[in-house]
């Protein structure tokens, strides 16, 4: 049996890069809740100290509508068809046919990526990952929800302050030095077990786009995010992140990198980062949240951290789930 590490003495990424055999880079075995992940840093003194993060009591809401994102990135995902019926005068019912969990504002689940190297996370084999089945499935996070410390680092506004935007029509790589670079400008700390939020202006440039420009922007497949890199991921573990999120299309700038070092252990997602954060690391990825209305309400308060919830749809066995997230502060 592996012996479960007490609060505060995780490996270091370094570390985990000399465990052996399959365990090699990962976090397998090494949370008492085995398919929580990267959550359970989250402490409950933790989450007794994200109340101080509340000074007004604002409360904003992190999700876009479901169907914001027609057509988005994505050559799959479509807007859900929503139905309201009635039985009788003074009866009204809905329901919502096509909905792709992942298809707007989203938290993507350990069985969302399966490390082509290794499989999905800690170990659980390949057949136990479809419908009906438990292991790794979204509803771990819906009965016991995310909850803590969220922490705003805002890349666009770092950027637009000194005269150089991001470029998102380019599909601009974003290096960790510019992540470290602002959290230096707004005076942050990241703590074991926080939520981190990434604001790119993503979301908001994309969705102001034409119809024609965003099925352009699509069939180019380019977009903003966090450039692949060895030491994004142990930077990501090293600081006891939680859960990784971002108002862009999928956290890391597409497409991979060239010389991504992902390349020959992703082969199947071409060099991405996900199957080392979430098949390896156990850690929740958020994509395409609203952080605009935050972000710039916290640059006018000038604190950059909030009381954030996350509670995913109770679906055993989901992939992914909308992330139904709230921001107090």
């Amino acid at each position: 049996m592996t012996e479960i590490p007490d609060a505060g003495t995780y490996p270091t990424f370094a570390e985990l890069l000399h465990r052996e055999g399959r365990l090699v880079g990962t976090s397998w075995g090494l949370f008492a809740e085995s398919d929580r992940g990267t959550p359970s840093f989250i402490s409950h003194d933790a989450v007794l100290d994200a109340k101080h993060c509340i000074r007004t009591g604002t409360v904003f809401g992190l999700d876009y509508p479901a169907d914001a994102f027609d057509p988005g990135m994505s050559l799959k995902r479509r807007a859900p068809r929503h139905t309201i019926y009635s039985s009788h005068p003074a009866h009204r019912d809905d329901y919502v046919d096509g909905y792709y969990l992942q298809g707007s504002t989203q938290i993507d689940g350990l069985r969302h990526r399966r490390a082509d190297d290794v499989g999905f996370y800690n170990g659980t084999p390949d057949d136990r990952i479809r419908v009906g089945t438990p292991e790794l499935g979204i509803q771990g996070w819906a009965d016991n929800p995310i909850a803590g410390r969220g922490v705003l680092v805002d890349l666009d506004g770092h950027r637009t302050g000194q005269g150089n935007p991001i470029d998102h029509a380019g599909g601009e790589p974003l290096g960790l030095d510019l992540v470290q670079s602002a959290i230096l400008a707004q005076s942050l700390t990241i703590r074991p077990g926080d939520i981190l939020m990434l604001h790119t202006g993503w979301c908001e440039w994309f969705l102001a786009l034409t119809i024609e420009d965003k099925q352009r922007i699509r069939d180019g497949r380019r977009a903003t995010g966090i450039a692949q890199s060895q030491e994004f991921v142990a930077w990501a573990w090293d600081h006891r992140l939680a859960l990784l999120a971002a108002d862009n299309f999928a956290v890391e700038c597409l497409p991979a990198l060239a010389g991504s070092p992902f390349r020959h252990s992703a082969p199947n997602d071409h060099g991405m980062m996900h199957q080392q954060l979430l098949a390896k690391l156990g850690m929740p990825l958020g994509e395409l949240w609203r952080l605009g209305p935050l972000s710039r309400y916290m640059k006018n308060t000038g604190n950059w951290d909030a009381f954030v919830s996350i509670k995913p749809l109770n679906i055993t066995g989901g992939t992914g789930s909308p992330a139904n997230a709230t921001a107090v502060v």
